[in-house]
C-alpha cells in the first residue's frame, strides 16, 4: 500500500510527513563532476545495500517510460528533479512504497520517507533504518566541523529536510497565508506549494519545512516543525469553527456544487479538480460531507495527468485526459 492509501493521525490538515536525508559517498565528486561511468558505481554499491534481501525493489531511470517518471513524482515517490534524471540515475523503495532511495539526483543518494498525516517521527525513524542499511558498507562525506557534506551549502549539516503537507483552506481564503509564511520564516521554516520549491499551493496543499540543517540536530527540527505545524493547524481548525458556526448558506453550496460536480460532470481539467478537491475535503473535515480524507487524497493522486494515463494503459491527449479524469470522479466520489 502507498503512503496516501493510509489514514495517518490528524488527517484533516496533515495529508502526509515528509523526512529526507542528503547523503554522498565519500572519494567522488559532487553533482555535474561526477561522470556516468563513477555514477554507475554509486548506483551498484547502493543497489548491493539494499538488495531484495531487505526488501528493496531497484529500478533504474533509463528503463522507465516518461509517464512512469512523471507518476512517481505524482504519487511523492521522487523529486521533480529526478525527471531530469543522468543516464545512471535509479530509485530504489521497500516494498510498501514509503521509503525511496533517489541515486543521481542533487547529491548521490537521497533517501525519503513519507508517511500518511502528522507522523514525521515516523518518518524519520523510517530513513535512519534505510540509512543505516548504507552505511554498514559505504562512507558518506562527513566534517566534523560542518556534518554531512552535500553539493548544497544549504544542506550542509544533518542534510536533512523534514516537511509536513497541510490543507489550510481557510486560512488561505481568509487572506491570512502571507503572515503565515513571515511568521515560519522568522523561525527557520519555509512554505511552498503542494510539489515543492518553485510550485503554486494548488489545491490548498501547502508544504512547510525547515530551512537550516547547520547546527541544529534532528531531532531540534522534528521538534521545531512539529510545534510551528501545530499552531497553524489550531489557526485552521478555529476559523474552519467559525465557518461552520457563521457560515452563510453561500459557503455550504460552494461545497456542495463542487461534490456534484465531482459526481456528475463528464470534462473536469487538473485546475478544477484541484478546486473540487479542496472544496470537498473542506466539506469532509467540517462535517457536511459523509466521507475519508484519505480516500480523497487516493482520489486526487490518481487523477493527476500520468497516473490516468497509466491506470488507462494507453497516452491520453489533454481532452482525453479530461474526460478519464470526469469518469474517475464520477466512479468514486
Amino acid at each position: 500500500m502507498f503512503w496516501y492509501e493510509y489514514k495517518g493521525p490528524e488527517k484533516d490538515v496533515f495529508v502526509s510527513s515528509r523526512v529526507r536525508l542528503a547523503r554522498n559517498i565519500v572519494d567522488y565528486p559532487f553533482g555535474e563532476r561526477l561522470d556516468d561511468a563513477c555514477g554507475r558505481e554509486i548506483a551498484e554499491r547502493v543497489k548491493k545495500a539494499l538488495s531484495q534481501d531487505c526488501g528493496y525493489t531497484f529500478t533504474e531511470f533509463s528503463t522507465l517510460a516518461e509517464k512512469e517518471k512523471i507518476s512517481l513524482v505524482e504519487n511523492h515517490r521522487a523529486s521533480p528533479e529526478m525527471l531530469r534524471a543522468r543516464a545512471f540515475s535509479a530509485i530504489a523503495e521497500n516494498e510498501e512504497k514509503s521509503v525511496s532511495v533517489l541515486i543521481g539526483e542533487e547529491d548521490h543518494i537521497r533517501i525519503q520517507a513519507i508517511r500518511s498525516g502528522l507522523d514525521l517521527s515516523g518518518a524519520r525513524e523510517a530513513c535512519f533504518e534505510a540509512e543505516g542499511l548504507i552505511d554498514k558498507n559505504e562512507k558518506f562525506a562527513y566534517s566534523e566541523k560542518l556534518g554531512y557534506l552535500t553539493h548544497c551549502p544549504t544542506n550542509l549539516g544533518t542534510g536533512m529536510r523534514a516537511s509536513v503537507m497541510m490543507f489550510l483552506p481557510m486560512l488561505t481564503r481568509m487572506g491570512r497565508m502571507e503572515g503565515v509564511r513571515q511568521s515560519l520564516h522568522k523561525i527557520g521554516l519555509t512554505v511552498r506549494g503542494e510539489s515543492g520549491e518553485g510550485s503554486a499551493a494548488r489545491g490548498d496543499l501547502y508544504q512547510i519545512s525547515n530551512r537550516t540543517t547547520l547546527g541544529v540536530s534532528e531531532e531540534e527540527i522534528i521538534n521545531n516543525l512539529n510545534e510551528a505545524a501545530n499552531a497553524v493547524a489550531r489557526e485552521e481548525r478555529a476559523l474552519r469553527e467559525k465557518y461552520i458556526t457563521n457560515g452563510t448558506k453561500d459557503s455550504e453550496d460552494r461545497i456542495m456544487r463542487s461534490l456534484g460536480i465531482m459526481k456528475y460532470a463528464r470534462i473536469v481539467d487538473t485546475q478544477e479538480l484541484y478546486r473540487l478537491y479542496s472544496d470537498v475535503r473542506l466539506g469532509i473535515s467540517c462535517g457536511l460531507i459523509k466521507g475519508d480524507e484519505s480516500e480523497l487524497d487516493r482520489l486526487l493522486i490518481s487523477c493527476l495527468p500520468a497516473n490516468l494515463c497509466i491506470l488507462a494503459g494507453a497516452d491520453l491527449s489533454a481532452s482525453e485526459r479530461d474526460i478519464e479524469r470526469a469518469k474517475r470522479l464520477r466512479q468514486n466520489a
